[in-house]
Formats: C-alpha cells, structure tokens, sequence
C-alpha cells in the first residue's frame, strides 16, 4: 500500500480545505485510513479516521464538528475536509493505513508524506 497526500496550502483564518489520501496498491488487508498530524515543536496528533468499508468513523475530540472525513470511491481515496481553519491548524498533515480503525499510532502500519498546511491570520 503506498499512500499519496495532496491538497495543502496556504489559507486564512476561517478558510476551508479539503485535503486527499490516494490510495494505491492491494488493499485486500486494510482495515482504515487516517489523518494525523504535527505541528512544529509538538507531537504528532490523530485527526480522524475511517474504517475502509465506511462503516465506522473516528475523530479526535478537537475536530469534531467542524473536520469531516470521508472516503471518495472513484479516487480510492480518504479525504479530509476541513472547515473554519484556526492558526492553530498550522501543521504537517500525514495520512496512515492499517488492518484497524484507531486513533494511536499503532493501529497504522502504511504511512505516507505530509501535506503542509499553514493558515495565516
């Protein structure tokens, strides 16, 4: 499984941004795909993830209600969109796949490259 993170930039405070997982590969032993990510000087945080039959979906608490993570079909893709961006945002931002769903590192065994994502106020 190889995994392609795009749809970083740079936006203002309040913006909003739809970052993309592709994901290539045999997927017959995943379970999940998921965003994290790391701010500088801090350590990495879980953002959501969502099993890859779609049946189940798992934010960390700082995100519920305004990220939404989803899963696009056509792009075999996990996507994460993102709504009222805070300065706070500001992160390198990694998706991850495993056999399971789960907010601890753990539970990721396929790791991709970060999209970096700076919001400006």
């Amino acid at each position: 499984v190889q995994l392609q993170a795009s749809g970083g930039g740079l936006v203002r405070l309040g913006d909003s941004l739809r970052l993309s997982c592709v994901v290539h590969g045999d997927t017959s032993n995943m379970g999940a795909a998921g965003w994290f990510r790391q701010a500088p000087g801090k350590e990495r945080e879980f953002v959501a993830a969502l099993s890859w039959t779609g049946d189940a979906v798992v934010y960390g608490d700082a995100f519920k209600g305004r990220f939404t993570i989803s899963r696009d079909n056509r792009k075999n893709s996990a996507d994460l969109q993102m709504n009222r961006l805070q300065t706070e945002d500001t992160a390198v931002y990694v998706c991850a796949a495993g056999p399971v769903v789960g907010a601890a590192d753990l539970f990721y065994d396929h790791w991709g490259h970060g999209t970096q994502v700076t919001v400006s106020s």
